[in-house]
């Protein structure tokens, strides 16, 4: 079974805040899916970060509310700059460092957190470094 796209769905504090952040790393924001509770971000053609109120969020689950930090999404990008270029944009939008930079040579990645604490990795993956290495 063919899996077409990722809708990952995260609890907000603030959901202007949230689309702010987003935006600013170069996301879209799809109006038509998005109300003043909910937010459908779009990170490509196959990944959505649905972002919900916190309020919101408790429909969608008969479940307690998950905290933040317990899944890490790892975003690959084409190259070590734009793992740069992202982190960066990230800290100085809001969000906070969650690791220090890996470099292993064919993997290169730096942790950041949304201004909710939700956990992510820009990643440069060269598996021609792999290689020799």
């Amino acid at each position: 079974m063919p899996i077409s796209q990722i809708f990952v769905n995260l609890p907000v504090t603030d959901i202007e805040q949230s689309k702010a952040f987003y935006q600013t790393l170069g996301f879209s924001i799809n109006p038509q899916f998005s109300d003043e509770q909910s937010a459908y971000v779009v990170v490509s053609d196959s990944i959505v970060l649905q972002l919900a109120t916190r309020e919101k969020f408790k429909g969608f689950t008969n479940r307690e509310i998950p905290g933040s930090g317990g899944v890490i999404l790892a975003l690959a990008v084409e190259s070590r700059t734009a793992v740069d270029r992202l982190a960066d944009t990230a800290l100085l939008s809001g969000g906070a460092p969650t690791k220090e930079t890996t470099d292993l040579g064919w993997l290169y990645n730096r942790g950041f957190a949304d201004p909710d604490g939700h956990s992510f990795e820009a990643v440069h993956l060269d598996f021609a470094a792999l290689g020799s290495a």
